[in-house]
C-alpha cells in the first residue's frame, strides 16, 4: 500500500480516506440537483459524471496498490446509485463490471491471490500466507468468554502483525472475551440501524443518498474488517471504523458520523421533540448566568 502522504517524520495522510467521505457529499448533492430537474429519468445522467469521476479516483488508488480501500469506494458508489433508483438492469452491469475489475486486479497480483485462496484455511500455512490469520483466530480463541484482562493482550505484542490497525476485533476478543467483540457488533448494528432509518424516512433526496452513502460505507467497512479476522473473507488490510488506530480514518467517519446525527435532528418527529423540550440545560444555564441578568443596565442599553 502506497498511498500514504508523508507530511513529516510523524505526520502522515492518506487521501483515500477523505476520498469516501467526498464521494457520499459530492455523489448525494449531484444526484439531488439532478433529481430536482427531473434528469434521472435518462440513464446517462445517472451514471455521468458521477461513475467516470469515481473511476479516475479508484485509478489512482489502485496505483497505490490498495485494493481494500478500493472496494469500500465502489461499495459508496453502488449505494448511491441503488438509493438513487437505478435500473435494476444498469445497476446488474454495473456490478459485473466491478467484480469482473477486481477480479482482474486479484489474478495479477502473487499476495492477493494467496490471501483470497489462503483464507479458508490459514493453519494450511501458518507460518506464511496464513500467518496473520491463524494469529488473529489465536487472538480470539485465547480470550474465553472473559478473557485474559483489558489491556493484558499477548498477541498485540508482536505475534499479531499490525495488531493495532486491522485486527483490533481480534485484541478486544482477547482482552475482554466474547463481550468485547459482542459490544462492538452490538455498536455497529445500532449505528446501521440509524443511518438507513434516516435514508428510508426522509423525502429529501440529498439526505437519503448522503445517509444511505455514509451507513454503506462505515458497515461494509466494517464487515470487510471482521470477516478478516474471523477468518470468513480474505484480508484487505481496512481499518475498523471508529475502533482501529489512524487519525486519517478516523476524522472522515467521525465527520460522517456527524452529518448522521445532524439528518437525524432534522427529522419532523426530532425537531418537534426537541422543540418539547425547550432550551437545552447548559442554555438555560448561560442565560441565568448572562451580564444582563448579573448586573443592572442602563435603559435603552
Amino acid at each position: 500500500n502506497r498511498n500514504w502522504l508523508v507530511v513529516t517524520d510523524s505526520i502522515r495522510v492518506q487521501p483515500a480516506e477523505f476520498a469516501k467521505l467526498g464521494i457520499v457529499i459530492w455523489g448525494a448533492d449531484l444526484i439531488a440537483r439532478k433529481h430536482r430537474l427531473k434528469l434521472l429519468t435518462q440513464w446517462r445522467h445517472l451514471f455521468v459524471p458521477l461513475v467516470p469521476a469515481v473511476a479516475l479516483i479508484l485509478a489512482l488508488v489502485l496505483l497505490g496498490n490498495d485494493l481494500g480501500t478500493a472496494v469500500i469506494l465502489v461499495s459508496v458508489l453502488l449505494a448511491l446509485l441503488w438509493f438513487a433508483g437505478t435500473p435494476i438492469r444498469f445497476f446488474a452491469l454495473l456490478v459485473t463490471g466491478t467484480a469482473v475489475v477486481v477480479t482482474y486486479f486479484i489474478s495479477i497480483d502473487q499476495e492477493r491471490t494467496s490471501r483470497l485462496t489462503g483464507f479458508r484455511d490459514p493453519f494450511g500455512d501458518v507460518l506464511d500466507t496464513g500467518y496473520q490469520a491463524g494469529q488473529g483466530l489465536y487472538a480470539l480463541a485465547s480470550g474465553g468468554l472473559f478473557g485474559v484482562g483489558l489491556g493484558a493482550s499477548r498477541q498485540k505484542w508482536g505475534a499479531l502483525p499490525e495488531a493495532h490497525t486491522g485486527f483490533m476485533f481480534g485484541i478486544a476478543g482477547e482482552g475482554v472475551g466474547v463481550f468485547g467483540p459482542l459490544f462492538v457488533l452490538v455498536v455497529l448494528a445500532a449505528l446501521a440501524y440509524g443511518g438507513l432509518r434516516i435514508a428510508l424516512r426522509t423525502s429529501d433526496t440529498f439526505i437519503r443518498l448522503a445517509a444511505a452513502g455514509v451507513t454503506s460505507w462505515l458497515m461494509v467497512q466494517a464487515v470487510v474488517n471482521i470477516g478478516a479476522v474471523l477468518g470468513l473473507l480474505p484480508i484487505a488490510g481496512l481499518p475498523l471504523p471508529l475502533v482501529s488506530y489512524g487519525g486519517s480514518a478516523l476524522l472522515p467517519s467521525l465527520f460522517g458520523i456527524g452529518m448522521l446525527l445532524a439528518f437525524a435532528r432534522a427529522e419532523p418527529g426530532a425537531r418537534a421533540a426537541l422543540a418539547a423540550r425547550g432550551p437545552g440545560r447548559l442554555r438555560r444555564l448561560a442565560a441565568r448566568l448572562s451580564p444582563t441578568r448579573l448586573s443592572p443596565t442602563r435603559p435603552g442599553r
